[in-house]
């Protein structure tokens, strides 16, 4: 009875030993044949390449260059990658000196003057009661005709009107030769004008940029007497003597 007992214990224990034999062989076959994921069963397929880390990367969202440091935002090692990144602006050039050298706006030419010119009166046939004055620079360089001339017909104490509506678009340069011309209304047509009286002498000045006098009074011969009176009048100087005689 007890022998049966030993060997009925003995039956279990074997078997016991047999089942568990077997679990472990079936648990070391699923895990020699299970594959992690995203990558092949060969240990070395699975190592991370020589001289990167195996920490997985975060996505940045930023695209790179495909170059060492950089990426298309102008992050990097500073050199050119290709990338959109801000450069410095360009100097600007610097600004030309004008033809004097001396960086402004060069010198205007001289006053006409008495000095440098001759001075001409004549009659004229139209418009009635006109003459046309005319200053012809007889100088060696230009020099600037500015505004109207003062004109004094014998004893008179005051120089003529000027007419407004005869401003020129730009002073009058004259080159040397070059002529320009100022019309003379010396008396009116209608004999509206009072104060009438005849002159046999002229004298004539030039105004200077600041419209005062520019050297002295110059006499033009007047070849007879003019009739003048109150609606005495003259037209700034102009380049084209059908411009000056239009008033």
């Amino acid at each position: 009875m007890r022998d049966l007992r030993f060997r009925h214990a003995a039956r279990t224990t074997t078997l016991g030993t047999a089942a568990l034999i077997a679990a472990l062989s079936l648990t070391a076959c699923q895990s020699g044949s299970t594959e992690p994921a995203g990558g092949s069963g060969d240990p070395a397929a699975q190592a991370p390449a020589a001289g990167t880390s195996a920490a997985p990367v975060a996505d940045t969202g930023t695209e790179t260059t495909g170059k060492p440091g950089t990426t298309d935002s102008g992050s990097g090692d500073g050199k050119d990658s290709g990338s959109s990144a801000v450069r410095p602006a360009a100097k600007p050039a610097a600004e030309p000196a004008d033809s004097s050298g001396k960086g402004g706006t060069g010198t205007s030419p001289a006053t006409c003057t008495g000095a440098d010119t001759k001075l001409t009166i004549t009659s004229v046939p139209r418009p009635v009661n006109h003459m046309l004055l005319t200053v012809t620079n007889t100088g060696s360089t230009s020099c600037s005709a500015y505004s109207y001339p003062f004109l004094r017909f014998g004893e008179a104490q005051s120089v003529p009107q000027v007419v407004e509506d005869s401003v020129p678009q730009s002073v009058v340069v004259l080159a040397p030769g070059e002529s320009a011309y100022t019309g003379v209304m010396t008396s009116s047509a209608d004999g509206s004008g009072t104060g009438g009286y005849s002159a046999k002498d002229l004298t004539v000045g030039f105004q200077g940029r600041d419209g005062g006098s520019a050297g002295p009074m110059v006499n033009v011969p007047l070849g007879k007497k003019v009739y003048v009176d109150s609606t005495l009048a003259v037209t700034y100087w102009q380049t084209d003597m059908d411009d000056a005689l239009m008033y």
